[in-house]
């Protein structure tokens, strides 16, 4: 993995604009611990950052390789899965290798097959190639949007990169957010409407598109997206292909040459990942699988459970990594390591995030770095299989808006009346919910309740699954540590997406035929384990410590979070006994606390980036 930005201009010497380029591919230097290049030419400049996986060597970039006298050159991020079986494609039909690594074998499918050689790729990535020859850049984007890839069109000019750091660092972007920017801020927030980037002159290339910018403008194409059609396959056998998937798509992205890792909550989806691994590892002989778990000071005494987390992690993580042998690495952290990650959460997306989901998410990558530079996480079966408890309650299922963000009323109160007219709000998420609503594709012959499962499926891959897509990336990224999603293989999603709702909850379980899959391969009690979300700390003195420091942002008149909330409102929130409230205001964990964390964030935001809002 690795962070990667530049420029086109059609105006102006690129050759004497070195110092720019430099301070853009600076800003991804936490992207890319070991390695930094940049490539010049007067219309085109590149820089990238590398996060050194496969071939430390030979996998240098900006890459180039010529035909003729004519330079093609590549930036990337991410990793491609069948890079070998690409190679070997490749080698039949006369192309030659320099190196072991996948940069080359993407940058010569270009070569050979042009924009069309995304359709061929396994993996997740985000790159950008220059052909001289045509004087054009080609940029494209993974499936499911794993990897971030941020844009800029400007008159005469293209800004882009792998975060919004490297794009605000060019002269040309400012931090500057209109009504639309406050809105996705506001009620959308933490996650964002696809394409949207929050600043007015940032946004992004959406998943599982590609672009080519020439002197004729920019053109942008749609090469992959979910579609509709009929399942024809019985539970043992749709149990059998979803078994096969996960295995062959486990073993595709174990292959490293650096220390690797899995996440281990104890939970159904990183328990499978985990047991294939090791599995996978005993009959290569490649020893031991390391995993690393996450807990909070005192949690043990201040958990409580609810609907949306029903039991604790930690005897199950001491479970499975017993099962299966792991060397397991706890990490612990208490509140007032939670509370200063707020900023440097905040700072890594360059935008308010998960508040404290997101904080111990970057402290926990952080420890797995000193051990580890590769980890496989269960990120997105919940989405794709239907595990979240909003699958499985009316009033979720039937609430006219995305089901992870029922609060809306109450989150337009919190602003400030100007805000709210200027905004509208409540009109802005129920336009983005039916934008996403009329993108579903549907599938003839589908009665009301199996049309509703396929657009609850949609939404949460198209528009949840993103929020914690862009977490795990920038999280992960920000200490330079690489983490693979096996649940976002394209050819898994893809299956999954078309099982109807009464075989994926085979058995009336929720992620019934995920489990079914797994039969074999987990004991029992893990395997029918009730979900339980990413662990968040319950101890009261987090409450307490962003409370208070909520307050005192409230009390300064400097402060530029105030002219857009209701402040009187937010106070009277914070000294009331409901800001201890288990009812979510977004997704599974994102209660009172970290409500006031998250408007921490914001005000954080505003100052740090000195955001111009017009």
């Amino acid at each position: 993995m690795c962070g990667f930005t530049g420029w086109i201009d059609w105006t102006d010497d690129l050759t004497k604009q070195y110092s720019i380029l430099e301070k853009m591919t600076e800003t991804l230097a936490a992207r890319g611990p070991d390695a930094s290049g940049t490539w010049i030419s007067p219309n085109c400049a590149l820089g990238h950052r590398r996060l050194s996986v496969i071939d430390p060597v030979g996998g240098a970039q900006p890459m180039v390789r010529t035909t003729g006298d004519d330079p093609f050159v590549i930036v990337y991020n991410g990793e491609l899965y069948n890079a070998p079986e690409l190679k070997r494609e490749l080698e039949g039909r006369g192309r030659q290798f320099l190196t072991t690594c996948d940069t080359e074998v993407l940058l010569v499918a270009f070569m050979e097959w042009g924009p069309s050689c995304v359709e061929k790729l396994n993996g997740i990535f985000a790159f950008a190639i220059w052909d001289s020859a045509e004087q054009q850049l080609f940029l494209a984007r993974d499936r499911l949007g794993v990897k971030p890839l941020f844009i800029s069109r400007q008159l005469g000019r293209f800004v882009f990169g792998s975060e919004p750091k490297a794009l605000l660092a060019h002269p040309s972007v400012k931090p500057e957010v209109g009504p639309e920017g406050l809105a996705e801020i506001f009620i959308v927030g933490p996650a964002r409407t696809p394409g949207n980037g929050v600043y007015r002159d940032i946004t992004e290339l959406l998943p599982g598109h590609c672009a080519v910018v020439s002197r004729a403008g920019v053109s942008v194409t749609q090469y992959w997206k979910l579609e509709s059609r009929p399942h024809t396959d019985d539970v043992a056998a749709t149990a059998a292909q979803v078994g096969e998937l996960l295995r062959d798509t486990v073993e595709r992205q174990l292959v490293s040459d650096v220390p690797l890792c899995t996440l281990l909550s104890g939970g159904l989806d990183s328990s499978a990942l985990t047991a294939l691994a090791v599995r996978y590892y005993e009959r290569t002989g490649q020893g031991a699988v390391h995993t690393f778990s996450v807990d909070y000071v005192d949690n043990d005494k201040h958990f409580k459970a609810h609907d949306f987390q029903p039991n604790a992690d930690a005897p199950w993580i001491a479970r499975m990594s017993s099962y299966l042998h792991t060397v397991h690495h706890p990490v612990t952290f208490d509140t007032p390591e939670l509370v200063n990650a707020l900023r440097e959460a905040m700072l890594a997306r360059d935008l308010p995030g998960m508040a404290d989901v997101d904080a111990s998410l970057l402290l926990f990558c952080r420890e797995i770095k000193k051990e580890a530079t590769v980890a496989l996480s269960g990120e997105a079966a919940d989405e794709i299989f239907g595990g979240y408890p909003w699958f499985h309650r009316e009033d979720a299922m039937n609430a006219g808006t995305f089901p992870w963000s029922l609060a809306a009323g109450m989150r337009a109160e919190l602003l400030s009346e100007d805000v709210a007219a200027w905004i509208r709000p409540l009109d802005y998420i129920g336009d983005r919910y039916l934008d996403a609503i009329g993108e579903v594709p549907r599938l003839a012959g589908e009665d009301a309740a199996a049309r509703r499962m396929r657009e609850m499926s949609y939404l949460n891959i198209t528009r949840f699954m993103p929020t914690l897509l862009d977490r795990k990336d920038r999280m992960s990224m920000a200490v330079g540590l690489e983490v693979r999603v096996p649940y976002c293989d394209h050819r898994l999603v893809d299956y999954v997406f078309n099982i109807p709702w009464e075989i994926k909850t085979a058995g009336d379980r929720e992620k019934g035929i995920l489990r079914h899959s797994l039969e074999g391969v987990l004991p029992s009690d893990v395997l029918y384990r009730k979900k339980s979300p990413y662990p968040k700390t319950h101890n009261p003195t987090y409450l307490g410590a962003v409370r208070q420091q909520l307050l005192e942002v409230l009390s300064d008149s400097t402060s530029p979070l105030l002219p857009l909330i209701n402040v009187k409102k937010i106070r009277q929130l914070a000294e009331s006994d409901t800001a201890s409230s288990n009812l979510p205001w977004f997704g599974q964990l994102m209660s009172g606390p970290q409500l006031f964390a998250y408007l921490l964030q914001v005000d954080m935001w505003l100052r740090h980036y000195k955001v111009a809002v017009r």
